[in-house]
């Protein structure tokens, strides 16, 4: 019988064993919320994980329940708008209208440096643990061009050398709500 930390995970596993890690890590799970936000004009549909939390980070509400802290799996719908991948929807088998998104969030509570060992830890820790068990061999990240901290920081926290750190521009690594 095979080992069954070598069986792939599907995607139910993979998104229960990341809502299970944040939740170890101190992070409220919030349901995911509507696909059609209620109360924000400038959205026709939820488009990413932050979007119930759009206020928070905005200043305009304080965390829900007072948590600093929350994850999701936000259910999402991209069809049009700058973040829209629409011309590529049953071209390639990674591009989708719907998706969910699995997030982690700090209402600053945190910054890059637990950011980036959390990610690191939940992707190539144990599987026997929870975590994913991929093999830090095969993994790649990238950071903004110019974020020589976040650089540093994978280098120290993940062990990884320059060679597998990509410093990408606005276009390929850089998001904003605006």
């Amino acid at each position: 019988m095979p080992d069954r930390d070598s069986q792939p995970l599907t995607a139910a596993d993979i998104r229960e064993r990341f809502l299970a890690y944040f939740g170890r890590q101190d992070h409220v799970r919030r349901p995911s919320a509507s696909l059609v936000p209620a109360d924000d004009p400038t959205l026709l549909f939820t488009n990413a994980g932050m979007v119930p939390f759009k206020k928070v980070f905005l200043g305009m509400e304080d965390p829900p329940d007072g948590r600093r802290r929350a994850t999701t799996a936000q259910k999402c719908v991209r069809a049009g708008g700058k973040h829209n991948n629409l011309e590529q929807v049953a071209h390639t088998a990674r591009h989708h209208t719907f998706f969910e998104m699995l997030g982690n969030f700090s209402f600053g509570d945190y910054f890059k440096r637990d950011a980036i060992r959390f990610a690191w830890e939940f992707v190539t820790g144990p599987r026997d643990r929870g975590n994913l068990g991929i093999d830090p061999r095969h993994l790649r990240v990238s950071v903004f061009r110019d974020d020589d901290e976040a650089r540093a920081l994978w280098q120290e926290i993940a062990g990884l050398p320059d060679a597998c750190i990509y410093g990408l521009d606005e276009k390929d690594n850089f998001w904003q709500m605006a």
